[in-house]
């Protein structure tokens, strides 16, 4: 075939982005997971007659449960597949990559399966975060003088 038949070929079935529009739902979708997670933090303060700073564990307790609920039933997936980042920046991400890797290597059993391999994505997140905070942590420390 020749390199200019097989490059139409190839551009006829490629899938096409629509990045607005993506960027636009990532942005909607993100939005209304913040939105949630303050009304959660103004609730739990009322309810429980907290602080603001405590109600956010409450907050963070709770999105982490109910992503990790939605992936173990199934339709956080399809979610994630229309919502894109708006669902996988925040901590819902997290609490999913940890909960599907936890699913699918459960039958390796409780070490080997789940403990080995329920950090396979997350771990990468924790490793350079801790990571960034020490660098910036020595970098302010150099600047600030203590």
């Amino acid at each position: 075939m020749e390199k200019k038949k097989y490059d139409e070929l190839v551009e006829k079935h490629k899938p096409h982005e629509t990045r607005v529009q993506n960027a636009f739902i990532a942005f909607v979708t993100g939005g209304l997971v913040g939105v949630l997670g303050q009304f959660l933090v103004d609730f739990y303060s009322w309810w429980l007659h907290i602080s603001s700073k405590d109600a956010s564990t409450f907050m963070i307790i709770t999105l982490i449960f109910f992503a990790s609920l939605f992936t173990a039933l199934g339709f956080f997936d399809k979610w994630v597949t229309f919502a894109r980042c708006g669902l996988i920046i925040p901590i819902t991400g997290f609490a999913h990559s940890m909960t599907s890797a936890g699913i699918e290597y459960r039958k390796e059993g409780p070490i080997y399966g789940i403990g080995s391999n329920i950090f396979k994505l997350a771990g990468s997140v924790i490793l350079y975060g801790v990571v960034s905070a020490w660098f910036f942590g020595l970098l302010r420390l150099i600047i600030m003088g203590g």
